[in-house]
């Protein structure tokens, strides 16, 4: 069991490929996981072991005769709860969707099937993906491994913890906002946000239709090795990957900005990376281009209409019935709408840009988009995840989430790689006292991704990389 639980992807399906391992034995051997961890951790709400047996049986017979194909033949995935799996639900976290199933595949579902993967279920999010958090009122909230009073992150919590658990061979997950990234950093695992458009959206939900959002949005693997990130990038990519030499590189490692909060076991550790890759290669320190401008040019574009399109389906186009929700959940009666979304609507709706602001913000994006590709250009930008390694339960909501602003403290590190369309490469390289894992990411323009991954591989075999959580495995 141990050795099937903590093994990546690429080795198992290279093992169920020699039939050193079954199909079946993976596959069963990750459900009785899930089943001994879920009830503390909260982490897949919804299963379809049964199906995932059959077809694991199926994938065994046909390695049997010769007619295996697929790079993740016979290997057990798991992915968020905003991807279609046809014949699934899909909830949103919304009480109102319980019982909506999904008729087709989400295109990253289609071509992982393509591959041979057998899904075992889906995974924990905040309503809408529209959180740094994971809770919600259908399915409740998620609880980290390395310390249940402890957030999971969001919006893809559920499916982060359940990597870092050892709750199957790879994930899927998605990121607006940080929503790979967070977790990742958060349950000590490797995180991969795809930059502008590589990657199709197609069967994901909520679906995003501004093109500004569109550009933001990333989606790839949470994993426990670089190569299974990789590997799963060239699945669901839409575009090839180029190669890159990474002696040609160079390394931009900023001190920590002093407008920003940082943990000193955080700050050391940056430090840390610096010295390191001070010895590969080319290190310089120098902040990287519009890094405070990101996250509020961010928050601007997700509130560019003020949130009415969640208002829309959740609310039926009322605002009152936003506000009604938010002040029930408050005043501790019954409610249908989690205060975490109804809180960032209403932010959404304060922070809705004018005509004007937003005709300025064009601008100015499309110059510093302009810059900061120039800046990125055979570069890699090494920053923070967080300020901090995962907080208790409702602190990074509050962090974020304020009337005063203070995400523009808060997110920058995240931001960036959001407000422009920037590939990131999140992995766990240390861990603070108590420890909580600590991660780095790695960011480079569209279109170098393999120099993330070759980099990312360097850290990952030098410092923590993942280390599966096994406080679960006898629960």
């Amino acid at each position: 069991m141990e050795s099937i639980l903590s093994m990546s992807a690429t080795i198992l399906a290279q093992k169920i490929a020699s039939q050193e391992v079954t199909s079946l034995q993976a596959t069963e051997t990750y459900i009785a996981h899930i089943q001994r961890f879920n009830p503390k951790l909260n982490l897949m709400v919804e299963e379809r072991f049964h199906s995932a047996r059959e077809e694991a049986k199926e994938k065994d017979q046909m390695i049997q005769n010769g007619r295996a194909k697929g790079k993740l033949f016979g290997v057990p995935v798991s992915v968020k709860e905003s991807f279609f799996v046809k014949g699934m639900k899909t909830t949103s976290g919304l009480p109102s969707r319980k019982n909506c199933i999904d008729s087709e595949d989400a295109q990253v579902i289609k071509y992982l099937k393509e591959e041979g993967a057998i899904i075992l279920g889906k995974t924990n999010t905040p309503t809408f993906c529209f959180c740094q958090e994971t809770d919600n009122t259908v399915y409740g909230r998620s609880n980290n491994p390395w310390d249940i009073t402890r957030t999971v992150g969001g919006s893809s919590g559920g499916e982060a913890a359940l990597i870092a658990v050892g709750g199957a061979a790879v994930g899927i997950g998605q990121d607006i906002g940080g929503s790979i990234r967070f977790p990742a950093h958060f349950n000590g695992v490797i995180g991969f946000k795809s930059g502008d458009k590589q990657v199709s959206d197609h069967g994901c939900y909520p679906p995003f239709t501004h093109p500004f959002q569109i550009r933001m949005l990333g989606i790839g693997a949470f994993a426990k090795s670089v190569a299974d990130a990789q590997l799963i990038h060239e699945i669901i990519s839409e575009l090839p990957m180029n190669a890159q030499d990474l002696s040609r590189f160079t390394y931009i490692i900023p001190k920590p900005h002093s407008a920003l909060p940082i943990q000193h076991k955080t700050a050391e550790t940056i430090e840390n990376i610096f010295q390191f890759f001070s010895k590969q290669g080319t290190v310089i320190r120098e902040q990287p281009p519009f890094l405070l401008e990101s996250a509020l040019w961010w928050q601007l574009i997700m509130s560019v209409d003020g949130a009415q399109g969640l208002i829309d389906i959740a609310a039926n186009s009322k605002i009152s019935v936003i506000i009604k929700e938010f002040l029930r959940a408050q005043l501790g009666m019954n409610h249908t709408l989690h205060p975490f979304l109804t809180w960032a609507i209403l932010g959404a709706r304060m922070f809705q840009p004018s005509p004007k602001q937003w005709k300025e913000l064009e601008k100015e994006l499309a110059q510093a988009s302009a810059e900061v590709d120039v800046f990125l250009r055979k570069r890699i930008l090494i920053l923070p995840v967080y300020h901090s390694p995962a907080g208790h339960h409702g602190k990074v909501y509050q962090e974020i989430f304020s009337i005063r602003k203070t995400f523009r403290r808060y997110m920058p590190y995240i931001s960036y790689a959001n407000t422009f369309g920037l590939p990131s490469l999140s992995i766990p390289v240390s861990e603070d006292p108590n420890g909580m894992p600590i991660g780095v990411q790695l960011i480079t323009s569209a279109g170098q991704e393999h120099a993330l991954f070759i980099a990312g591989e360097q850290l990952e075999k030098s410092f923590r990389g993942y280390q599966r959580c096994t406080y679960y495995d006898h629960e």
